[in-house]
Parts: structure tokens; sequence; C-alpha cells
């Protein structure tokens, strides 16, 4: 690990720092396998006399990783992770974002604090978790593929319900300085393709712009939005306190001088807790079809389809719930809080697991170049990890 000066009040352990430094090195970029850390992990735990269970995608080139550290006859706690980072291509890095570099008490690399220094964390203190005396065991849940739409998790959570596994709580670790979060917005990415008809640009008549009808639906989605910020519910928990919608992507044409057959954009709605997403795309579906009658009527073949992308759920979980006392307990907070973007907690809650949030870092700092974690924070967290084998109130209480 490169470091450079680093004076802080507060320090992880090294064996904490240099899991940390031999998870970032591993290029889990989402579009990427991540079989060489999980199996890396696999292996790991293995050497600790602790098995795990790989759950891979259709094409074997991902995994999850489940595993369980002691036992003990009360329900367990799930510490759960993705182990995929968002790309670095085209971000103006001044280190090497997959190797770990401290400098004036930041640890920087890509995925530092998004998340990879809560399941480092998590893994240096499996030997003490092991050889504490816990009356619950403690389980590790690492994913594939979150930060394209919480993939992976959602066959991990299955297999969990096929080993009818009963959980006391879960904590996700994503970023939030360490401070219990109990509810985040729900987010569903959608596409449109629009097929139209090309034609020389002299001659517009003759054809049907996909470009053009694509603008029109974008624009209407914007409208939808706008509407959200100014008419619904304000829930002042979240900083954004209304259900956004935004366009992120476009592609359409060929030339500027050809009426262009093709366009493909997709868009996203991050939504209040508890708000079924459907009747927004059925809503964008609905204007949609009032625009597809004049195109056919110079294109037989023209269309406007849809498909959703990706979808979890948002997280609300009830302040006196025992999950949010553990998590308030062991991070030596008095409150709680909500934040707007999503995590795979949803998921867990949907499935009966009572779930909250904490983690080291900052969102503010994930997906950016030279992202970092202060090592203030992963001292902290590895403060919260330890906490609980001290005798302190259950989850499952």
């Amino acid at each position: 690990m490169t470091t450079n000066s680093s004076s802080v009040l507060l320090q992880p352990s090294p064996d904490v720092l240099a899991m940390i430094e031999r998870l970032i090195a591993f290029p889990t970029v989402s579009r990427d396998s991540n079989l060489g850390m999980i199996e890396w992990i696999r292996d790991y735990l293995a050497g600790l006399g602790v098995s795990s269970r790989l759950t891979y995608d259709a094409a074997g080139n991902k995994a999850n990783l489940f595993a369980t550290l002691g036992e003990g006859s009360k329900p367990g706690l799930i510490l759960s992770g993705h182990t995929d980072v968002v790309p670095v291509q085209g971000q103006a890095w001044d280190t090497d974002p997959f190797k770990a570099t401290i400098k004036d008490g930041l640890l920087y690399g890509r995925g530092s604090c998004d998340m990879k220094s809560y399941i480092a964390t998590a893994l240096a203190l499996a030997p003490k978790f092991l050889a504490g005396k816990m009356d619950a065991p403690l389980h590790l849940a690492f994913s594939y593929d979150e930060e394209v739409g919480c993939i992976g998790v959602k066959s991990l959570i299955a297999d969990l319900q096929d080993m009818n596994l009963k959980a006391a709580g879960c904590i996700v670790g994503e970023p939030t300085s360490m401070q219990p979060v109990i509810a985040h917005k729900g987010t569903h990415r959608f596409r449109c393709s629009v097929t139209g008809r090309e034609a020389h640009s002299s001659y517009t008549n003759l054809g049907v712009n996909a470009v053009e009808y694509a603008a029109r639906i974008i624009v209407y989605i914007r409208q939808m939005a706008d509407r959200f910020a100014q008419l619904e519910t304000r829930d002042y928990g979240f900083t954004v306190p209304y259900t956004t919608m935004q366009t992120g992507l476009i592609r359409g044409g060929l030339a500027s001088n050809i009426v262009p057959k093709d366009c493909i954009f997709d868009f996203e709605a991050r939504t209040m807790p508890g708000t079924d997403a459907s009747h927004l795309l059925r809503e964008v579906e609905s204007y949609a079809a009032k625009l597809l009658p004049e195109m056919l009527l110079v294109e037989p073949n023209a269309k406007i389809a849809f498909e959703q992308l990706a979808s979890a759920p948002g997280l609300s979980t009830n302040e006196h719930e025992a999950i949010v006392k553990l998590a308030i307990a062991l991070s030596r907070n008095k409150t709680s809080s909500a934040v707007s973007y999503g995590t795979e907690a949803g998921l867990f809650q949907n499935a009966g697991i009572p779930t909250v949030v904490c983690g080291p870092g900052s969102i503010e700092q994930a997906h950016r170049p030279n992202e970092f974690v202060p090592l203030e924070q992963v001292a902290q967290c590895e403060a919260f990890l330890l906490r609980l084998l001290d005798p302190i109130p259950s989850a499952s209480s």
C-alpha cells in the first residue's frame, strides 16, 4: 500500500488496512467478472475453517458468496455488501484506482468507500468473531452487480429462503458516514426503443424521425418529474423529499442529413419508500401510445417499446425495531436518518429481514474520480463491528 503523510485521530488496525488493500486490487467493475475477488474470499474463509456457498450468474462469470461465522441458539445477523464497483474510464484519477493509496488520513481507490472497506473490515475481523463468545452466528453476504440494479443479491436472498435461514436482521454497509440509515428511495431503470423510418433529410415528410419522437417522450418524463416536485407529498427526512425522474442516456441517428430510424434512451425513477413504480411506467407508455398512430401513418412497422432494466425497492424500517436499536448502539449514535440513494436493503426487508444501512465513507465520494474513505471512518466501522462481541441489545430482542 502506498502511504503518504497520514496523521489522524483514529486509525484502523493493520489487518483491516491490509484487507482493504487486497480487495481494492481486484478490478471488479460491474461489466467484468468478480470471481477473482469472490474466490479469494472463499479461500481466505476456508483457511479459517469456514465454508462458503457460491451462487453463480447464468454465464458463470460472477457469483455471490454467503458464509456463516460461528454458531448459536439465536438467529444471526447478516452483514451485506456488494463486490462490484463502477468504471474508472474517462475519470481523471491522481492515483492508480486499483491500488490503495493513503494520503493525509484518506484512503484512495475505486471501491474504497463504495463499498470494499466495509467488506474488508468484516473479513479482517472474522478470526475475532470466530474466537469470540457470540450466542448467535454472524452471516456474510457478498453480492455481484449491485451497481447495475441489485441483480446478484436477488438470487442470494432466494438462496437464504431455500435454506430457510432465520436471520435477526441485516446491516448493509453502504457509505453512510457510519450513521444508521433506516429509509431510502427505490431505484427503477427503464429503456425505451423507438423505431421509425429513414429518409433523406430534404424529404422529412417521407420519414419517421425516431429521435424526435423519443424527445417528445423524454419531455413528457421531465413534465412528470416537475409534477412530482410540485405536488407530491413531501417527506423531509430525505434530502430530495419527493419522487424524481430523469433521462440518463440516449442513442440515435447516423448523420445530420438522415432522418433517423432508431433511437434508444434510458430513464429512471427514484421513488419514495412504498411507492409502486409500475404506474409511472404505465403513464409513460400511455403517452407514447398516443404518438404511435401518427408514426404508423408513414411507416406501418413503426413502434415504441419499453422494458424494465432494473428495480430495487425502497427501504422503510420503523425506528423502534430491534435492528435499529442495535445499529444505534453499535455506532454510538442517538438517531437514525434517511437517504435519497438506493441499496439492496429494501430487498432484504421485503424478504422479511429487518434491515438498516450503515457503513464507512460518504456517498458524495462514491462513483467519482479519486474516490476515498477517511481512515477514521474505517476505524469507526471496525469498532462498530467489534461491539458485536460486547453484551449489547440483541437485534432479535
